[in-house]
């Protein structure tokens, strides 16, 4: 729902999502996939900084309902990494493979930033980094299917930027 006088931000690239459909199984590309769901830089790590934020910054609403809009959209990408690293052979768990054993999520990875401007910068610096990671897996992995949903996803995680960028300009010199 959205908040009265508040306009939806469009968190997403206009291009559809391609389907959801591993080639088969692959465990190296369901463990890549699993950090993408449960890892330290995850979707799970977005959902959960992005909803602490927008609860933060409802003094500022239209960073709070940026802020709200974007974590839904990762919980898009959360559904389709889950689907992905089930189709891929893995239980889609929130967690990762890190030295050959299983490591739970956890909400420690999170930032508790309370300022507005570090809140965003931090936001900035979280979003470049799964660009990174996920262009990263892009050059490695050789399923079609598993490719272009990661570079759907690159396409919502630099619209995220652009939104952030401009919330910050806006909001975070105002000595906030």
């Amino acid at each position: 729902m959205e908040q009265a006088g508040m306009s939806r931000v469009p968190v997403a690239a206009a291009q559809p999502y391609p389907p959801v459909r591993a080639q088969g199984r692959n465990p190296q590309y369901a463990r890549a996939i699993l950090s993408n769901l449960g890892g330290n830089n995850s979707e799970m790590s977005a959902v959960g900084q992005y909803v602490y934020a927008q609860l933060v910054t409802e003094g500022v609403p239209e960073v709070a309902e940026a802020l709200r809009q974007i974590s839904m959209e990762e919980m898009h990408h959360l559904k389709i990494f889950g689907t992905l690293a089930q189709q891929l052979g893995a239980d889609p768990r929130l967690w990762s493979v890190w030295k050959g054993r299983h490591v739970w999520w956890t909400p420690e990875w999170l930032t508790y930033q309370r300022r507005l401007g570090p809140l965003l910068y931090g936001a900035i610096q979280t979003e470049q980094a799964s660009i990174r990671k996920y262009r990263s897996q892009c050059l490695w992995i050789r399923d079609s299917n598993v490719v272009e949903n990661l570079q759907r996803i690159l396409q919502d995680e630099e619209s995220h930027i652009e939104i952030l960028t401009c919330l910050r300009e806006k909001y975070a010199h105002a000595g906030r």
